[in-house]
């Protein structure tokens, strides 16, 4: 007797079969490029800190080239010198401290009884000590992020910020080199204390060049999105500000 193909249950075991043999060949594909993407990962976060350090391939004045995936491990390794976890009143060096989520860490942050761990890298561009700090914040759609090069006075080295999902040619201009490169020079302590630095409107100093008024420009149109980069630095850098201390 030859098989019904009209039958409804004919169709039901059909499409049954062909999404357990769709799903397991899909799952066996995501299985396979596990390792891949973890890699690919760790790469994308070893070009940013290195970006923020000054070590990238950019040659023209607008260009945000990274150091290529071929060589960025061995690039990272040889500017990076070394990498801690700062916990309270506990410093340890931890050569994955550039994987910790940040993400997590705030959200484990919010039970009281939890100290938030901050990871740090230091490194070592044209004879002189810097350290890269991870920031992560909020913009106007979804989540900002970025790496701070800051030297012992913790004035800025260099900077790198990315998005998840700001408006094109407004807020996603935040990893635009006109908007990066204003951060140079800028200081986050005056004397003492910690001030941070501003994204702001009608900053009057279009050039950039008045380093000690602990501002920047803002972006036309991407308000909301440079006060979630002004948030992100003042919360997330002002952490970091006893260990600078304790280097003076």
């Amino acid at each position: 007797m030859g098989l019904d193909t009209d039958k409804n249950s004919y169709t039901v075991i059909f499409a049954v079969i062909m999404v357990v043999i769709v799903g397991s060949i899909l799952a066996g594909f995501a299985s396979g490029l596990k390792p891949l993407v973890k890699a690919n990962e760790r790469f994308e976060k070893q070009q940013n800190i290195l970006y923020a350090l000054g070590v990238n391939g950019n040659e023209g004045a607008s260009d945000v080239e990274f150091i290529s995936t071929d060589v960025v491990e061995g690039e990272f390794n040889k500017y990076i010198t070394k990498q801690i976890v700062i916990q309270g009143d506990d410093i340890t060096e931890d050569n994955d401290a550039y994987l910790i989520d940040l993400k997590k860490e705030a959200n484990k942050a919010k039970d009281p009884n939890y100290e938030r761990r901050l990871p740090l890298f230091i490194g070592e561009k044209d004879g002189k000590e810097v350290f890269v700090i991870p920031v992560r914040g909020k913009g106007l759609w979804d989540a900002i992020w970025g790496f701070v090069a800051v030297d012992k006075t913790m004035t800025i080295e260099g900077v790198y910020f990315d998005h998840k999902a700001e408006t094109p040619g407004l807020g996603a201009e935040i990893k635009q080199r006109y908007f990066m490169d204003d951060f140079t020079g800028e200081k986050f302590l005056d004397g003492e204390a910690f001030e941070g630095i501003t994204v702001a409107k009608g900053n009057n100093d279009p050039k950039n060049e008045d380093k000690t008024d602990n501002e920047v420009d803002a972006l036309a149109g991407a308000t909301i999105t440079g006060d979630g980069v002004t948030a992100m630095l003042k919360k997330d850098i002002r952490m970091y500000v006893p260990y600078f201390k304790s280097l003076q």
